[in-house]
Order: C-alpha cells, then structure tokens, then sequence
C-alpha cells in the first residue's frame, strides 16, 4: 500500500504527462522554455497573484522571500513551532533569529495569540528587531489570516506565507499562496501540486519585488541578462521538464483531485469522529487535505497504532515528531518564556495515515478497520 500514491497519478495522467515530456526532449530546450511561461501564467491566475516566479524548490522560494525582503543580522522571523525547518532556515542562515510561536489547538496553525506575546517579548529585551511572520499553512490548512495580518499591520511586521502544503486550498473565499507580501510553495512530488524531482514557486503582487525576484533566483542579473549581475543572487530555476510535467497535474488539481482528497478525508471522519481527534479546518476554509493527521491519546497509543498498522501493511508517518524549539539546531534560541504547550502535545501524539486523491474506498475500508482494531 502507497502512502501517497504517485504511480496511480501517474497512470490517470499519463497520456499527458509522456506527451509533454516527449515535446520537451524533441525540442531540446531543457532550463527556461514555453512549459515554464506557462506554468507561471496558469498558477499566477490559478491562486490570484499578479507575479509567479518559479524556482529550484521550496526552500529556494523562501530563501529567495527572505532575500528580496532584506532579511538579516539583527531580525526577528517569527515562526509556528509546528512546521518543517526549511519555513525558517533560510531566514537564520542569512543572519536572522527565529523565535518560534505555539500553535493554536483548534488548528495547528500559528496561534495569533502567541504570535502577538512573543513579538511583545521580542520588543521589550530590545536585542532584536521583529521584521518577518512566516505564517505556514499547516499540513494543507488555511492559517487565521485575518487575525495574524492585523497583528502584522500593528506593529510593522511583513508577512509572508509558507504555502508549501495548501496549494488548492483557499481562506474566506481566497485562494493559499495569494496571502502576505509574499507566498512561496514547493513542488516536491509528494505536495498536492507535485513534480518529479524538486521545484518551487514564489508569488506577489508587488511589480518591483517581483523584478528582484527574478533577479535573485538567476545570479543577480540584471536588465542586460544573465551576465549583467547587479546584486548577488542564487542558481534556482524551475526546468522545463518539471513544467510539463506540472501543467496537466494543475488542470487535475483544479477538475477533481481537492474534491477527491475532500471525499476521502470525510470518509476518514466519519468513520474515526468521537475515537479520535480529527483533523482540524479552519473556520470558512477550504482544506488541502495534503495530508490525514489523527491525534492518539497519548504517544503510547500512538506506538501501538504504528506497529499494529505496519503488521498490517498499511504505512504511517509523523509530521511532525519535534517541536521547532526543540530541534537541536535551535535549542540555544531564546523562547522569551514560551513553553509550547499546544506544539509539544500536537507532536507527541500525531499520526498520519495514507492520504491521496486517488485512494479507494476499498482499500480505506481497510485502513480504517486496522486503526479501530486498536482500540
């Protein structure tokens, strides 16, 4: 059993897909190319942005984020402690102090309360300046947009949107990757929006950031082309092959598969509500449903769950098993009297279970009988 099931993808696409690919290897045009325009135009008018620029990856598009908004020595990023290293890497490695916020309960995401006592904090000491909030839409859920773009306005702060999971969902109407000054994404395969290797996108509104972008992600160039560098840039450029690969999993995106993962997800729901914590959605949102996350009672349960649901050949995974704060890379930071309690609790007792659109009902009947046989 799959746990994101790429192969049937692929078989639902595949007329498409070796199509496209075999046009890219017959015209030889392999780094830039009509695919790439195209896919830039498609999801520029897909999430609701004026610019899309794609990338190398995910972690490139945040890097690339932090760059152009002059992130560095001296700034404060704030960050969810429930989330994946790359939402705040490329902000600490040019310099920048991440100081992470609890999650809310109710949605895992960035809990606006925190968010707004940690910036208090941060004020208060004196040592560093707040500059950036990296909301991150977490595992496919809309963050509470409003509530953490009012705290933005208040004391000055740029927000900038981790997209990687949610592509396909949307907040009150609006799509993921349309929110802050700026939104980045990742096509990594297993995404809800995924290529066959690594890429990434960056989205604004603003003409002049969008310039630097384009800029930073091809060695600073400047008017004059690749070998006119007026600033120090990096080497992060989407193929043409991944586009073409991208375009007709964009059209499925938006024809069936977020209707398919919503189907699925409700199944999962229903047959799960009242032994389990479910998934949270925010409130007027639309869930990506990038990946299915019950919570056990315990991490005790969870193990049992695990070994119970491995005998039975059905996969699990964790996302994610340790709290940002806790990571040994960041243990040193300043938590400025935080203790987590809401990311500590999420990552003892997550667990995912497969998740895709293309997951039978057969075989989710069988998924859902192993995880009640534990109780």
């Amino acid at each position: 059993m799959e746990f994101i099931d790429l192969k049937a993808q692929y078989r639902a696409l595949k007329p498409e897909i070796d199509a496209n690919i075999q046009a890219v290897l017959d015209a030889g045009q392999f780094i830039g190319g009509p695919y790439v325009k195209e896919l830039e135009r498609q999801l520029a008018e897909y999430v609701g942005r004026k610019h899309c620029i794609s990338c190398g990856n995910g972690t490139d598009a945040l890097q690339a984020a932090y760059m152009a908004l002059g992130v560095g020595e001296g700034d404060a990023v704030f960050c969810p402690d429930c989330t994946f290293i790359a939402s705040v890497e490329p902000a600490n490695m040019l310099g920048a102090t991440p100081v992470f916020c609890d999650v809310s309960i109710d949605s895992y995401n960035l809990a606006p309360e925190s968010l707004e006592r940690q910036i208090q904090a941060v004020l208060s000491e004196g040592k560093l300046k707040p500059r950036v909030v990296v909301a991150v839409d977490f595992l496919g859920n809309p963050c509470d947009y409003d509530a953490i773009a009012a705290i933005c306005d208040k004391y000055g702060l740029t927000l900038l949107e981790d997209a990687a999971q949610s592509m396909g969902a949307s907040y009150k109407g609006k799509m993921c990757c349309s929110f802050g000054t700026i939104s980045t994404t990742s096509f990594f395969p297993a995404k809800t929006l995924g290529c066959y290797g690594d890429g990434g996108a960056i989205f604004t509104d603003d003409d002049a950031l969008a310039d630097l972008l384009r800029s930073i992600c091809v060695h600073g160039k400047g008017p004059g082309g690749k070998y006119d560098n007026i600033r120090a840039g990096v080497n992060s450029r989407l193929d043409n092959l991944q586009a073409a690969i991208l375009l007709p999993k964009l059209e499925a995106l938006e024809e069936y598969e977020i209707r398919d993962r919503e189907a699925a997800a409700g199944r999962y729901s229903a047959a799960f509500q009242g032994k389990f914590v479910l998934p949270p959605v925010e409130q007027d949102s639309q869930h990506s449903w990038y990946q299915y996350t019950l919570l056990a009672a315990d991490t005790a349960q969870r193990e049992r769950l695990i070994a119970h649901l491995k005998e039975r050949g059905i996969p699990t995974n964790l996302y994610y098993p340790t709290p940002m704060h806790m990571l040994p890379v960041f243990r040193a930071l300043e938590t400025y009297g935080e203790t987590y309690p809401n990311a500590v609790e999420y990552c003892n007792r997550t667990i995912s279970i497969p998740m895709h659109p293309y997951l039978e009902e057969s075989v989710q009947e069988e998924i859902v009988k192993a995880v009640l046989e534990t109780l």
